[in-house]
């Protein structure tokens, strides 16, 4: 199981991908890295890490794991949480990268909760990870590639959610790789890796 963390800035990213994916649309995805920078602002991850690692990651994957070079797929990467994390919405995505990227931010974006309270969250997200499965195959690379960043280093979660994101992932996330070989395979190291969380 490739882990991918190599990426920590803007900087890691655009010399990786001048030196070894010269094809790509660098200027397009340096635009949605300062925009993600520019939305997120200081949040940071659980672990304290800043939140760009995150997407920075998630592009990495797409890049370097499954050789993904659509513009539009890895600005959505970049752009995956803005709408669902900040003030951003759908309608700044279209205006700043066009519709086919705000189409696949809105696919991945979870809606919010009906209701207050955990059973309320947990219905909501649960009800979006199912209509992930109607997704277009470009958004579904970028949910994947999401979850590929956050489930990599699920050992430095609480133990409580480290069993709950694992059951979620076998049951709504791995189903999706089925047209997906280098995520199927990926996936299949991960699991057998946490297996213990069964």
């Amino acid at each position: 199981m490739e882990v991918f963390d190599r990426w920590r800035t803007w900087d890691d990213a655009r010399a990786d991908l001048a030196e070894n994916h010269p094809a790509l649309d660098a200027d397009r995805i340096g635009r949605a890295a300062r925009a993600a920078v520019r939305w997120h602002g200081d949040q940071t991850r659980p672990t304290g890490a800043p939140y760009l690692e995150h997407l920075l990651e998630a592009l990495e994957v797409l890049v370097r794991g499954v050789g993904e070079t659509d513009p539009d797929i890895l600005a959505a990467v970049l752009l995956h949480d803005v709408v669902e994390d900040t003030p951003a919405t759908i309608g700044d995505v279209e205006d700043e990268f066009g519709p086919h990227v705000a189409e696949l931010v809105d696919w991945v974006t979870k809606p919010p909760a009906g209701g207050t309270g955990r059973q309320a969250k947990r219905a909501a997200k649960s009800a979006y990870l199912r209509r992930l499965r109607d997704a277009p195959r470009e958004a579904v690379r970028v949910k994947l590639a999401d979850r590929v960043s956050n489930v990599q280093t699920l050992d430095r979660m609480p133990p409580d959610f480290q069993r709950r994101y694992y059951a979620e992932t076998l049951t709504y996330i791995v189903p999706l790789t089925a047209d997906e070989p280098w995520f199927a395979s990926w996936y299949a190291s991960w699991r057998e890796r946490y297996a213990h969380l069964l």
